[in-house]
């Protein structure tokens, strides 16, 4: 039987095929209860890659017991919110991981110096239909926790478009997750034998075994097996082991047959971990029977008693296991005979009546104690690991110095975990020492002498440090560490003419450092280090600039010299200069105001490209966003009051104007600085005004206006072709590469434009002159004039003799 499980309401879609041929041999496990969990994530629209901060990170989280996890990639397009068919085919690349966020290089840049790089998987996602594609990745038996995907395009040629100029290609990404995991899968108890049976009709048999710290190895026995049938006894089974995750059909085992005892050994497993193990039939028709038993090696206990060693100190169950839940283990584990080992010499002890409890062994080669470090947190992804009585450690020339580093779960997997060892020459004594150390995730490794000085085992691997007299200092860097115990056994040995011992009599010291991170280096000099966030997770990652690339923005391959740096700059700062001669041409027409504007803009977009500079050529007078207001706004401005003053208003309509067009485009930037309509908008509104001022003009003078050709042929037109021609390179011909002079030529073209449109000035009516209005007369002078002289009666005086003005 088979359930499922989830939050909607809706039934979730049925399983791909892939899972649909899987419930035969899942049916095979046990008595075939297993439950399919489904999860989706939100669509997100991708980004052509530039940094890992371009990129769409998922994060998900896979149960425990699941033995097949299917992701469903769904890529789709749009295009001003209908379906995106004409769009260009772009393969999207998927990346998964488990622990930790991918640590990707699609680039193939060169990482920092000293950094390691984690594994993951990547899958590519071609078109199969114009709008929409889909894709599979298929994980048996994943490892339980958190898992991580990240999605990109592929570079662009970065070209600069301007937004909302024509419906931009969208491609969404949405994942699925569907996981199937066993449920009431038997745990078997480190030193405990159980009788167990495989029926004829089921294929394996599946179990698990809590495995706690200090155990050095795991060792499955299965004993006093057979199989019922006609043909006699038999017992072909094979069985197989695995951590974290049921192990699957059809791969690499012990086989086990013809009646002998079967084991099989795990050393150096991994700690505080579950380890499950399958017992598979192998060619038989039978029922199946056996006793099965797992025996662990305390590697902490060299001296350890068989005689009196108790269960609960031995086992170090997680608290839903074992005593603590309340229920003794003789209730819960089945009737199990004593079997007969004394081929092998073991030591057994009846602990009850029908149930076998094996004493866990003592490692001869014993585990050296684990010292802790202190956690101090001092920022996000700012954490310091102090060591109890450090940062100096002593080496002894006898043992190793084994210490723990813990990352909390989530938390700490989005930055960089940092290790440094410096070796104190004066502690040496001249003595020809190499401290090595290992770094492990899980479990400690120790370096034996005259062995190879690799850090691995059959199980796992590590990282390698050392430091000597010729090089003694050495660091290791792990963007997105996995997150759980890490472990650093450090081992001091001497080198001999037969290789490297232990060294007589020198106790190494060590200066220990290890610290997290958000950022390697915090992304150098031609870099940014960014806090990312995805849902309720964060991360960090590096955005480069000024042509430098990599993890940590330390690939110069691709950089800017600093001569061109400070070429760009001058060449962006300088062109602002060409609007000097539209200050000079609005002074000397009375167009004060609009000289102002000129100049306003003038100033903030030479300071504001100052401090725009991607390298370390920069100038910054006041924050940059509020250089880059001040700059939009002047810019705009100036087109506006141009229009505007070629519209020849009256002072009143246009001062009127000048500010409603002030706050209409301050509260037009504040929405959105980079929007097309931000710039057309005032543009088209101002052209409007200007030809209704014109076409009234044309109506009652009976003429064009302008009336002279030769304002057409020498100012309008060449004006309006500049103006044009700035506008059409920083729509379609602008790019990130090309964007130092084009963007000046668009300054220098924009300045000159305005030297050619921006009117004359205004002749005053000949109608009405002020010099006129002096030689005219006023009303009592007139008047005056005639009483004085009595020339006429003032009763008689016409009013034709009053002079006006």
């Amino acid at each position: 039987m088979w359930r499922r499980r989830g939050s909607s309401r809706r039934s979730p879609p049925p399983p791909p095929p892939l899972l649909v041929m899987l419930y035969a041999s899942l049916c095979a496990l046990g008595d075939c209860l297993f439950v399919t969990d489904y999860f989706t994530r939100t669509p997100r629209k991708l980004n052509a890659f530039n940094s890992f901060a371009s990129v769409e990170l998922f994060h998900f989280h896979v149960p425990d017991d699941t033995v097949m996890a299917v992701w469903n990639l769904i890529t789709f397009k749009e295009q001003g919110g209908t379906f995106g068919d004409s769009c260009p085919d772009h393969n999207v690349t998927v990346y998964f991981r488990s622990g930790a966020p991918p640590v990707i290089n699609p680039l193939h840049t060169h990482f920092p110096r000293d950094t390691v790089v984690p594994g993951s998987f990547a899958v590519t996602l071609t078109w199969t239909l114009p709008n929409r594609t889909t894709g599979a990745f298929n994980v048996s038996s994943p490892l339980p926790g958190d898992w991580f995907l990240a999605a990109h395009l592929p570079k662009d040629e970065g070209k600069i478009s301007v937004k909302g100029l024509y419906e931009e290609c969208q491609y969404l990404f949405q994942p699925q997750l569907i996981v199937q995991r066993l449920i009431g899968i038997a745990v078997l108890y480190p030193g405990y034998f159980i009788d167990q049976m495989i029926p004829v009709h089921n294929r394996s048999a599946l179990y698990k075994v809590f495995i706690p710290s200090y155990i050095s190895r795991v060792k499955v026995q299965l004993v006093n097996c057979s199989s019922r049938n006609k043909s006699g006894d038999s017992c072909p089974v094979v069985l197989k082991i695995r951590a974290r995750a049921p192990p699957v059909h059809n791969s690499s085992a012990l086989d086990c047959r013809e009646w002998s005892p079967c084991e099989l050994d795990t050393p150096l497993p991994a700690w505080e971990q579950w380890y499950y193990i399958l017992v598979e039939r192998y060619l038989s028709n039978a029922d199946v029977y056996f006793r099965i038993g797992v025996q662990i090696t305390d590697c902490s206990k060299p001296n350890l008693s068989q005689e009196h060693a108790s269960p609960s100190s031995s086992l170090n169950m997680p608290q839903s296991f074992g005593m603590a839940m309340g229920f003794s283990l003789s209730e819960t584990l089945p009737v199990a005979d004593l079997p007969a080992l004394a081929r092998n010499g073991s030591h057994l002890r009846a602990s009850e009546e029908r149930v076998v409890y094996l004493a866990p062994n003592a490692d001869p080669n014993k585990c050296w104690p684990i010292r802790p470090t202190l956690r101090n947190e001092l920022d996000t992804f700012s954490v310091h690991f102090y060591v109890f009585f450090g940062p100096n450690i002593s080496v002894p020339p006898d043992r190793a110095a084994v210490f723990a580093i813990n990352l909390m779960p989530v938390l700490d997997s989005g930055g960089v975990l940092n290790m440094e060892i410096k070796l104190n020459m004066s502690t040496v004594k001249g003595a020809n020492v190499t401290v090595f150390g290992c770094l492990n995730h899980g479990m400690p490794l120790f370096l034996r002498e005259n062995s190879s000085m690799k850090c691995e085992s059959e199980s796992t691997s590590g990282f390698l440090l050392a430091v000597n007299a010729s090089s003694n200092i050495t660091k290791l860097r792990i963007p997105y560490p996995q997150t759980g115990t890490w472990y650093l056994s450090l081992r001091s040995l001497c080198a001999t003419d037969r290789g490297l011992e232990a060294c007589a009599n020198v106790t190494a010291e060590v200066y220990l450092r290890s610290y997290l991170t958000p950022c390697i280096n915090d992304c150098g000099t031609y870099g940014q280090c960014k806090l990312l966030r995805t849902n309720n997770y964060l991360y960090a990652a590096c955005e480069c600039k000024a042509g430098w690339d990599g993890w940590g923005c330390t690939d110069n391959s691709g950089a800017y010299s600093y001569g061109f740096q400070l070429l760009s700059t001058l060449l962006l700062c300088l062109s602002n200069l060409m609007f000097v001669p539209p200050v000079a041409v609005a002074i000397r027409s009375h167009y004060l105001l609009e000289a102002s504007v000129y100049i306003f803009t003038m100033f903030f977009s030479t300071f504001y490209h100052a401090c725009d500079q991607p390298g370390i050529v920069v100038f910054c007078i006041m924050e940059y966003d509020v250089l880059q207001f001040c700059d939009f706004l002047g810019s705009l401005m100036s087109v506006w009051v141009t229009v505007i003053a070629m519209a020849r208003l009256k002072s009143i309509i246009k001062q009127v104007l000048y500010l409603l067009g002030a706050m209409s485009l301050s509260m037009a930037l504040q929405l959105d600085r980079h929007g097309l309509w931000n710039l057309l908008g005032p543009s088209l509104f101002a052209l409007g005004i200007m030809a209704v001022a014109w076409t009234v003009r044309t109506v009652r003078r009976r003429r064009c206006y302008p009336p002279t050709w030769k304002r057409w042929a020498f100012f309008l037109f060449p004006g309006t072709m500049i103006a044009t021609s700035a506008v059409a390179l920083y729509a379609f011909v602008e790019t990130e590469e090309n964007y130092f002079y084009i963007h000046s030529i668009w300054h220098m073209l924009i300045a000159g434009s305005v030297g050619f449109l921006l009117p004359p000035r205004a002749k005053p009516d000949a109608k009405v002159t002020p010099l006129k209005r002096r030689r005219g007369c006023g009303y009592q002078l007139c008047v005056n004039e005639h009483e004085e002289m009595g020339l006429v009666d003032p009763a008689i005086i016409s009013i034709n003799s009053i002079c006006t003005s």
